[in-house]
């Protein structure tokens, strides 16, 4: 009996070849569908491998009579409704390591963009201007970052901190204090936290208890002219909040690679000149896409053989 499973997001080729080249194992590829698009495709398979885009609704589970596992291939799993899957005794899984050091390296990237006026610099110079006097930046070095969240891209932008010389404070209420220590960062508590963070950075999965919860009070809390940064997920800052700070300068900048909306059409955030924004690339890069793509494919292949599937 052939195992079918649906890649309904873009995975590596690589991932591809080892699912294809597994026996017993038939692949249907699609990408870019809506719900209505993906109720006829779903009624067959076994399994299930989605990236940030394809939203695996309750609908959808409902239609998928053969499902045993729906495997993310990334950290979240905010894009699928993880309540109806285990009332349908479906396995939902991820891979929350694979793209940690792209998401670390691209908070820095970020960060010196908007320290540095990089996007703005460059700007200027395409358009024929040598405009020297109206770049000056400012250091890393020394800054104080407040990282909320100590999993593996917690630590990873902490490791990547120490090497800027700068100093590390964390709270991560699911990790030890000895454990948020020995990754060189001062554990405190939200409270003490946000008063000593001239970098903010928020490294947690979006979820009822995680939405909003950097608000209008928290900033009020930041030191004056604190930076603000969301590479993790939209919905965990009020932006509504970030822009009224940013105009009174509690905050002197921020940056942004996921919005509440995405696109952020309507949203004037990632077009002001005090924010550096991206469009959610944090896991975009060929390395991590290679390795988010293989490991989330052979943790399914194992999960699928341990049934007795394959």
């Amino acid at each position: 009996m052939s195992v079918k499973i649906l890649v309904s997001d873009p995975l590596s080729s690589r991932a591809i070849s080892i699912l294809r080249d597994t026996p017993g194992i038939t692949v249907d590829e699609c990408r870019g569908l809506s719900e209505s698009d993906l109720l006829p495709r779903v009624g067959d398979i076994d399994a299930w491998i989605v990236r940030g885009a394809t939203q695996v609704t309750r609908r959808l589970i409902e239609a998928s009579p053969r499902l045993t596992w729906v495997a993310r291939a990334g950290a979240g799993i905010d894009n699928i409704d993880a309540i109806a899957a285990k009332e349908r005794g479906v396995g939902v899984l991820n891979v929350p390591g694979a793209n940690a050091v792209a998401v670390a390296e691209l908070v820095f990237g970020l960060l010196l963009g908007l320290f540095r006026q990089i996007p703005a610099a460059d700007g200027s110079l395409k358009r024929g201007a040598w405009e020297k006097a109206r770049f000056k930046g400012r250091e890393l070095r020394g800054k104080t970052i407040g990282i909320v969240g100590l999993g593996q891209i917690g630590r990873h932008v902490a490791h990547r901190a120490a090497a800027f010389q700068m100093t590390c404070v964390g709270n991560d209420p699911l990790i030890s204090a000895e454990a948020i220590r020995g990754a060189g960062v001062e554990p405190l508590s939200m409270e003490e936290l946000l008063p000593r963070s001239e970098i903010l950075t928020l490294h947690v999965p979006l979820s009822p208890a995680t939405k909003g919860m950097i608000g209008a009070r928290e900033i009020a809390m930041l030191p004056r002219g604190a930076v603000l940064v969301n590479a993790a997920r939209g919905g965990l800052v009020d932006e509504a909040a970030a822009i009224a700070a940013l105009d009174s300068g509690q905050l002197s900048g921020a940056v942004f690679d996921v919005f509440a909306e995405e696109p952020p059409r309507d949203s004037p955030l990632p077009r002001r000149a005090d924010v550096v924004a991206t469009p959610h690339i944090g896991a975009a890069t060929v390395e991590a896409q290679e390795a988010v793509g293989e490991e989330i494919v052979r943790l399914l292949l194992g999960k699928l053989r341990e049934s007795g599937a394959l």
